[in-house]
């Protein structure tokens, strides 16, 4: 035990924060006495705080009443696992709330796609890599949440002699229950049948008699995801098989880590990258306005603020995975989980999208890392917050792989699609109410257990950029062989061309894997890391920055 602390001392010295990094260009290569692979005892974990237990079989109110009626029932849904099936005010067309949360909502595919039909492969080309990018599983809340304080503030005014009445009567005897920041069930379980999706997605790819690497970072709720996902696709054996290896890279402040990008992009976490939260407020003012006033009246001694009601709204997501249900569902209206959607939309263009000065940047170690692996190269300079220790050895970062999975965080994904370049999520998004056609929505794009598949494809000849079935697939049959590059985000293709116009307007939404790698040279300069990072500019109101970095250097 004592020997696993010291080897796992070193490799937290090898990876120490940037300025060390920063002061060779080349790195070690694999030594006896690193551990790379170490994934108990966990350091590193952040907070682990576990919540009560749910106890779903008498929590549980199903079967609810009809919407609008008295005295019938609505059609009986058992949980799978969780009570979703509760009555909501104004939702006429029976439609998921659940799918409204943001990067709250419990994992579903994207249900209208990115802009194109999916496409099968034609005949005769064939996948040769993927490259998977995977947010963690359902969650409690980060500590000190909005939610956290909300249940203090709830708790002492009850104790005070406030009362409730209505849909709210429940919060006279409530309590905030919830714990902080690990996986709750439910996370487990996206995680794990992301993995078996993975498995019939990919299997032949994944070679038996040869070591896979897949790369996550130390906190708690990230390690469990990984080994839910590996337990999927492997089997419950993963752990014991010596040639499947998961990395944790560590995750904190001061150390070099792609998954976690914001650690080493100080502007990230200052007010310059605020615009997407101050404009979600000005949201939140707007569609939370009735929603506020109807509170009100159910409370006597407790005055509802507008960020206290956002608050109790967001409960609803929370409670709902950890216990299976939540009284706060039904106390919003259909129209009210459509505005909560857009608050957190506004969030993420403007903190982690083409609306911030840092969105590009935080991302932009991580699309070195996928460019690295796509041709073939270690990381060798610490130009971003790529770990160098790790990226320039191929024992913790091996390009022979055919699969790679990493597993990452909600806003760090968004950063990466923004450093990317993938403009088609570029479309400004007002603070007074969503735009015609808006294309970055973030439950279609970041519900917990997201993922980003890359796929590499081999082709015989070019394949037809209109092509509509196998009928059509090539535009000839003399050609040469040809590479494409292939996006899917949730299970859905993100058209390359739409970002790319060099790309083509193609109906599958692929790109010729070399005009691709051609335009990512210019991703770096774009991102302008280091100023974008650490530079001293200044914080300018929503709507200024579209193209995820700061306006001049």
């Amino acid at each position: 035990m004592v020997t696993s602390f010291v080897l796992l001392a070193l490799a937290a010295l090898s990876q120490a924060a940037p300025y060390l990094e920063k002061r060779q260009t080349t790195m070690a290569t694999s030594t006896t006495s690193t551990n790379y692979f170490q994934i108990s005892p966990e350091v590193f974990a952040g907070p682990t705080a576990t919540g009560t237990a749910p106890f779903l079989a008498e929590t549980d109110p199903a079967p609810f009443t009809a919407s609008g009626s008295a005295t019938s029932t609505a059609s009986y849904q058992a949980p799978n696992p969780l009570e979703t099936a509760e009555p909501i005010a104004g939702n006429t067309n029976n439609s998921n709330i659940f799918e409204l949360m943001g990067n709250l909502s419990p994992y579903f595919p994207n249900p209208s796609g990115f802009g194109v039909d999916e496409m099968a492969l034609p005949a005769g080309a064939n996948i040769s890599l993927v490259n998977m990018l995977s947010r963690h599983g359902s969650r409690y809340p980060t500590t000190n949440s909005s939610q956290q304080k909300l249940g203090a503030a709830l708790k002492n005014a009850t104790s005070m002699g406030a009362k409730f009445t209505g849909q709210l009567s429940f919060l006279n005897s409530w309590s905030y229950n919830l714990g902080a920041e690990i996986l709750v069930p439910k996370g487990r379980q996206e995680l794990f049948d992301s993995g078996i999706l993975h498995y019939y997605q990919y299997a032949q790819l994944y070679n038996y008699n040869a070591t896979i690497v897949a790369r996550t970072t130390t906190e708690d709720r990230m390690l469990k995801s990984a080994e839910n996902f590996l337990a999927g696709f492997v089997g419950l054996e993963w752990a014991t098989n010596p040639l499947v290896k998961l990395e944790p890279i560590i995750e904190g402040q001061g150390f070099n880590d792609s998954l976690a990008g914001y650690f080493n992009c100080n502007n990230s976490n200052l007010p310059v990258s605020a615009g997407g939260s101050n404009a979600s407020a000005i949201w939140e003012g707007i569609y939370l306005a009735n929603a506020t006033a109807r509170l009100q009246a159910m409370t006597t001694g407790f005055n509802w603020t507008t960020s206290q009601v956002y608050a109790a709204q967001g409960l609803c997501p929370y409670e709902t995975v950890a216990f299976g249900f939540s009284e706060f569902c039904q106390l919003f209206t259909y129209q009210e989980w459509q505005g909560f959607e857009y608050t957190i939309d506004l969030q993420f263009y403007g903190g982690y999208g083409f609306g911030s000065p840092t969105g590009r940047s935080v991302g932009i170690g991580y699309v070195q890392e996928v460019l690295g692996r796509l041709q073939n190269h270690t990381i060798t300079m610490p130009v971003t917050q790529d770990n160098i220790t790790l990226d320039n050895n191929t024992v913790s970062f091996p390009l022979n792989q055919t699969l790679y999975f990493d597993f990452s965080h909600d806003t760090n994904i968004a950063s990466i699609l923004t450093a990317f370049g993938l403009t088609q999520f570029a479309q400004f998004l007002p603070p007074t109410g969503p735009p015609a056609n808006q294309q970055m929505i973030v439950s279609h794009m970041e519900p917990f257990g997201a993922r980003l598949d890359v796929e590499i494809i081999n082709a015989p000849m070019p394949v037809s950029a209109s092509r509509t079935d196998a009928s059509n697939a090539y535009s000839c049959t003399n050609g040469t062989t040809t590479q494409y590059i292939h996006f899917l985000l949730n299970q859905r293709t993100i058209p390359l061309g739409a970002s790319y116009p060099n790309c083509g307007n193609r109906t599958d939404g692929w790109c010729e894997l070399n005009t691709f790698l051609s335009n990512a040279q210019g991703l770096l300069a774009a991102a302008q890391y280091n100023y974008s990072c650490n530079g001293n500019y200044p914080a300018v109101s929503y709507g200024t920055i579209t193209n995820g970095a700061p306006q001049s250097s």
